[in-house]
C-alpha cells in the first residue's frame, strides 16, 4: 500500500502505523521512519510483534482496544526495535473499519511531549514578560520626560556654575533611561520580512564582533552552503546573533573560541506547525558556561550575569525568533554553551 493513500498522514509530527487484521503492517509514515530508525520497503508486510523488540505492553494494549473495539492509550510504554535503544512514549491504539486494515497505532515520544508542553509554557511567559515590560516602559516614559525638563530649567536658575554638576547627572541618568525605556519598547516593531541569506547575516556579525573584541577570542565558521535563503527581517536575525554572541564573547573573559554553525534541519514542528525545511543555527562558545543560578530564567527581562547588564540581550532575541515563528534553546555546562536556533526557511507550512 502506498504511502500516497494516507496523504494527511505523512504530514504528522507523531508517528503513525497501520496495520491489518492480521496486525500485519501496511503503512508508517515518515515520522514513524525517523522515530524507530525504519524503512518502509523493509517492514511493510512484516508482523507488527515482529518489527518491535520488547512487545508484551504494545500487545496488551492492541488486544485491549480490538476486544472492546474502542480507543486505548498506554501513556508511557517502553518501546524499541530491535538493534535500537528502547524509548519511553504514550501509545494509542485505535480500532478502524476499512478495507484490508484493523487498527491505527499512534507513538508519541514522552521528550517530544515535554517539549512541546515547555515551548507553550515559555510561550505564554513571554507573552506575559513582553506586555509587562510594555506597560512598564510606558508609564516610565512620561514622567522620565518631565524630569528632565525640570532639570534643564533648573540648570538655567543656578547662580553657581558648580551647582551645574547635579543637574548634569539627573539629565544624564535620564537620557540613559529614556535608551533603556526605547529598547524594551523597540522588539515590538513589526517585521520587515525579505529574502535572506543566513550566511551574510552570520558574516555582518562575525566582522562587527571581530572590530571589538581581543585578539584572544577566534570566531570560526562551520556553514552548510547548500542552505537556501530564508525568509526574515534582516536586522531583527542581525541583532538575534550579535545579542548571543556578545554574551559568549563577554563570557570567555578575553580568551577561547566562537563557532557560528549552521545545518538543515527537515520535517520539524515549530509552535505547533510543520514545516518542510528548516534552518538549524547554533552559536557555541567554550566559556565557563551559564550559571546555575541563572540558567532557568535568563531569557526573563531585567536578569543579567554582570552587573554592567541590562538583562535584555537575550530577552530581545527571544522576541525576535519568536516572530519569525522559530525556537531558540540552550545547553549549557563548564566548557561548552550552545544555542540552537531553529527558523522555518519559509513562512509557509507544511
Amino acid at each position: 500500500m502506498k504511502n500516497s493513500a494516507f496523504p494527511g498522514l505523512e504530514l504528522l509530527s507523531t508517528a503513525v502505523l497501520l496495520a491489518d487484521e492480521d496486525l500485519r503492517l501496511k503503512y508508517i509514515n515518515p515520522s514513524a521512519e525517523s522515530m524507530f530508525q525504519l524503512s518502509s520497503k523493509h517492514v511493510l508486510g512484516q508482523s507488527l510483534y515482529n518489527i518491535f523488540s520488547d512487545t508484551s505492553e504494545l500487545q496488551a494494549a492492541v488486544t485491549y482496544a480490538t476486544e472492546h473495539n474502542s480507543s486505548f492509550t498506554e501513556h508511557e510504554m517502553t518501546i524499541g526495535t530491535h538493534g535500537n535503544e528502547k524509548m519511553l512514549a504514550s501509545c494509542t491504539v485505535t480500532p478502524i473499519e476499512s478495507e484490508g486494515l484493523g487498527i491505527l497505532i499512534e507513538f508519541r515520544q514522552m521528550e517530544q511531549q515535554l517539549k512541546i508542553a515547555r515551548e507553550e509554557r515559555m510561550l505564554l511567559q513571554q507573552q506575559a514578560n513582553r506586555e509587562l515590560i510594555r506597560n512598564l516602559a510606558h508609564e516610565i516614559k512620561n514622567p522620565l520626560g518631565g524630569i528632565r525638563g525640570a532639570a534643564q530649567l533648573l540648570e538655567y536658575e543656578l547662580p553657581k556654575p558648580e551647582l551645574k554638576e547635579y543637574t548634569q547627572v539627573i539629565i544624564k541618568e535620564s537620557d540613559r533611561l529614556q535608551g533603556l525605556m526605547d529598547r524594551l519598547l523597540t522588539p515590538h516593531r513589526i517585521p520587515q520580512i525579505q529574502q535572506i541569506n543566513i550566511h551574510e547575516v552570520l558574516e555582518r556579525v562575525r566582522s562587527l564582533l571581530l572590530a571589538e573584541t581581543p585578539v584572544g577570542i577566534k570566531i570560526k565558521r562551520d556553514y552548510d552552503t547548500s542552505l537556501p535563503e530564508m525568509v526574515g527581517d534582516r536586522e531583527q536575525l542581525i541583532q538575534v546573533v550579535l545579542n548571543i554572541a556578545r554574551n559568549a564573547v563577554q563570557a570567555l573573559q578575553g580568551k577561547g573560541e566562537i563557532i557560528f554553525r549552521t545545518r538543515v534541519a527537515r520535517r520539524v514542528t515549530l509552535a505547533r506547525k510543520h514545516y518542510r525545511l528548516a534552518l538549524k543555527l547554533q552559536i557555541i562558545d567554550n566559556g565557563p558556561g551559564i550559571p546555575e543560578s541563572l540558567k532557568e530564567k535568563i531569557f526573563y527581562p531585567l536578569v543579567s550575569g554582570r552587573e554592567d547588564g541590562s538583562g535584555l540581550g537575550l530577552t530581545i532575541a527571544q522576541t525576535y525568533v519568536n516572530q519569525h515563528h522559530g525556537t531558540i534553546e540552550y545547553e549549557s555546562r563548564p566548557g561548552a554553551t550552545t544555542f540552537t536556533l531553529l527558523l522555518p526557511v519559509s513562512g509557509e507550512e507544511e
